[in-house]
């Protein structure tokens, strides 16, 4: 993987990526069957949809299967979605496909309502990140609301992602462009009265689409202690560390808000690889990564016989240790593996400690305190097995 990295490098740097193709169908064509904009609900064809999803994707609804496209689209859409699920064409690799169906807006408003409602008005919004399909996301939600058992109806925020390693920055552009569309989601969802809690995960890109929303609707909310966002976990997020300290924190973790519970819990990993060509992309490190910029503080650290991690500090809107908002959990030494992006879904340890955050814990057994009062590594278990980790992340087959 090393060496791979050091080929996209040059690519990554000199702007190299997949252009989009319109393809061969008129857009509209796309959308002109009455399933992608229905105008009633239509009971059967949610039946067994348990999750909910809101996309900005561009819809495909001429066959059966409706298929959402890397596209943008030119309406927000709300609809129900199943598990994804294995089917094998004749003469054709096996498949993984979503189970979706479309419903109109309010339909979508009012069903959210009497699930939320059956679990005191607790909701979970994930949001994804680069190089992701309607597949791999919806399966990742899926598993996230497995893993942590979480006791209320999960939200699935899609936006158009190109699904393809060399298309970065499409999909970073594609993520400002949805930037409207998401803040104006959320505000609706942070707004509604029966929302009583809203927990938010993010994964790589996807913070940088969550974190300005929740600062927009902390700006404009009537309520002047805090909407009711109070539980945000970032995992490996592809964002700017600081750009988060010196701004964004101010607002998100302004004591008000911290006092009525809000908190942020990062995943951070030095290990992270698509982290560390995201920094040598932009050029300063990222909120998800533990790269001392400074070489300085890199030789003071390893001087004291301490690691070379370093981390966004807290800043000064915080309060007493037993209030604190913000939380980094450093995954470097039990990462799961791969690219070291993924820890929260799969790495035995971080699964547990991620679980127990979704469901409201502060601290865990597992977590190691370090020098910095707002840091913790977590204890490595002994030498799960890949069916204990599989067990613990509730995986879903590939």
């Amino acid at each position: 993987m090393r060496k791979l990295s050091f080929l996209l490098l040059p690519m990554l740097l000199s702007g190299c990526t997949v252009a989009v193709a319109y393809g061969d169908v008129p857009h509209n064509r796309l959308v002109e069957n009455p399933r992608c904009n229905p105008s009633q609900n239509d009971n059967a064809a949610i039946a067994g949809k348990d999750h909910f999803i809101v996309t900005s994707r561009l819809p495909d609804c001429r066959d059966d299967t409706i298929i959402l496209t890397n596209h943008r689209t030119d309406r927000v859409r709300y609809a129900r979605f199943a598990p994804p699920q294995k089917i094998k064409p004749l003469k054709r690799d096996a498949q993984m496909v979503v189970p979706l169906a479309f419903q109109p807006e309010d339909a979508w408003w009012d069903s959210l309502r009497d699930a939320a409602n059956l679990r005191k008005g607790r909701v979970l919004l994930y949001v994804h990140g680069y190089r992701e399909t309607l597949q791999t996301t919806a399966r990742d939600a899926v598993q996230i609301g497995a893993m942590s058992n979480f006791d209320g109806p999960i939200i699935h925020y899609s936006w158009p992602s190109q699904g393809n390693l060399f298309s970065y920055a499409v999909d970073e552009t594609n993520m400002y462009w949805d930037e409207r569309n998401f803040r104006n989601f959320l505000t609706k969802l942070a707004r509604t009265e029966w929302v009583k809690e809203v927990v938010i995960v993010s994964h790589s890109l996807g913070a940088r689409l969550v974190i300005p929303a929740v600062e927009y609707v902390d700006r404009t909310s009537t309520n002047a202690d805090s909407s009711n966002i109070s539980n945000i976990i970032l995992a490996s997020p592809d964002m700017d560390r600081e750009d988060f300290e010196r701004d964004i924190a101010e607002e998100i973790l302004a004591a008000r808000r911290v006092n009525n519970d809000r908190r942020v819990t990062v995943y951070a990993s030095l290990s992270d690889r698509a982290l560390a060509l995201s920094r040598a992309v932009h050029g300063y490190p990222r909120l998800g990564s533990p790269y001392c910029f400074s070489p300085f503080e890199a030789r003071e650290l390893k001087a004291k016989g301490l690691p070379q991690r370093c981390f966004a500090t807290k800043t000064k809107y915080q309060t007493e240790l037993a209030k604190t908002g913000f939380t980094i959990i450093d995954t470097t030494d039990v990462s799961g593996g791969g690219t070291g992006h993924s820890d929260y879904l799969r790495s035995f340890a971080v699964c547990k400690d991620f679980a127990a955050v979704v469901n409201g814990a502060r601290t865990t057994e597992d977590r190691v305190a370090t020098k910095d009062a707002h840091v913790f590594t977590l204890r490595p278990p002994v030498k799960p097995k890949k069916e204990d980790i599989a067990a613990m992340c509730k995986s879903l087959p590939d």
